[in-house]
């Protein structure tokens, strides 16, 4: 649309200048015509009364065909005028109302588009938000995991290494995974291979080994043994439901943040374009209204010589009629 109005200007401009060019070319000659056949009716009309000074019989009328021709007849530049003053006329009726229907529908199409890009962002922000809100929760959940393996069962910083190794977003919630990744530590490390070898619990290993065995203890009945397995499984579960009980809500509270902070983008960059594209509309219209003020100067100037010109051919008339 502004390369149309800038077309429409250009050519606008350009048969302006064309016209008032030979507009200042046809004026001249037909002034300098019109000046030499007024002084010839002067001089015609001198020369007449001269006679009728003279000849008291000699009788004179001047007849209509000694006004100039460029009083009596149109000339080309009166025919250019008067054509130059219907088409600014017209213009003028026309591009102004134009120029608001073109600016309502440009206007109202920025509308509809700015809404359905509205729209979308919001649902990129929310489908963005849920995304890392998600990444969010998934790293809390693994991080409380690896603390509670670390306070309930006593794992040292080697073997919460190790553990974490392995744990990634989809298997922390695992209850099976994760004990028994913890009962195959506690057989690796607590439990000897063979009975006959004297085994010796390693420093980094005995504060585990001493809670698993502490908590069989605790539920085991008097000179009955206990396997450590279901205490391991039922400490992991409470361990994993913990987890992601974190996990859930610091997902929500990090996906409403993240959420909020990407729509307010989203917009904002809408926004930010929608002005960028009613800018040039906004002055495309200036320009438009422009011309059409610069066409209604043009139209009065006009219209001002005309009236001047015909006061001017009346003026001749009368002056050859006396």
């Amino acid at each position: 649309m502004k390369e149309v109005m800038d077309n429409f200007n250009r050519q606008t401009q350009q048969r302006f200048h064309e016209y008032d060019h030979r507009m200042k070319t046809t004026r001249q000659k037909c002034k300098e015509q019109c000046d030499k056949e007024i002084q010839k009716i002067i001089l015609k009309d001198k020369l007449e009364k001269e006679l009728m000074d003279k000849f008291a019989t000699l009788h004179t009328d001047i007849q209509n065909d000694a006004i100039p021709t460029c009083v009596c007849e149109k000339s080309v530049a009166d025919k250019v005028e008067k054509n130059c003053m219907k088409c600014t006329q017209n213009l003028g009726g026309i591009v102004a109302p134009s120029s608001g229907v073109l600016a309502g529908i440009a206007e109202g199409a920025l509308y509809v588009w700015r809404d359905a890009e509205i729209v979308a962002a919001i649902a990129a922000a929310k489908e963005a938000g849920a995304a890392k809100g998600a990444a969010v929760g998934i790293k809390e959940g693994i991080k409380v995991l690896l603390n509670r393996l670390n306070t309930d069962f006593g794992l040292s910083p080697v073997r919460i290494k190790e553990l974490e190794s392995v744990i990634n977003g989809t298997n922390y919630t695992d209850v099976t995974f994760i004990y028994e990744a913890i009962y195959t530590t506690y057989k690796r490390s607590c439990v000897p291979v063979d009975v006959s070898v004297r085994f010796t619990v390693a420093d980094t290993d005995l504060t585990f080994c001493e809670s698993v065995w502490n908590q069989t203890l605790a539920v085991s009945q008097r000179n009955m043994g206990t396997s450590p397995l279901p205490i391991i499984q039922k400490t992991a579960q409470k361990i994993v439901s913990d987890a992601n009980f974190t996990a859930a809500a610091t997902a929500e509270t990090a996906t409403e943040e993240a959420t909020t902070t990407l729509t307010a983008k989203n917009t904002g960059e809408v926004n930010a374009t929608y002005m960028g594209y009613q800018t040039p509309i906004i002055a495309s219209i200036v320009a438009i209204l422009v011309i059409v003020l610069v066409m209604i100067i043009i139209y009065l100037i006009l219209r001002y010589r005309r009236k001047k010109k015909m006061k001017k051919k009346l003026q001749y008339i009368k002056l050859l009629e006396e």
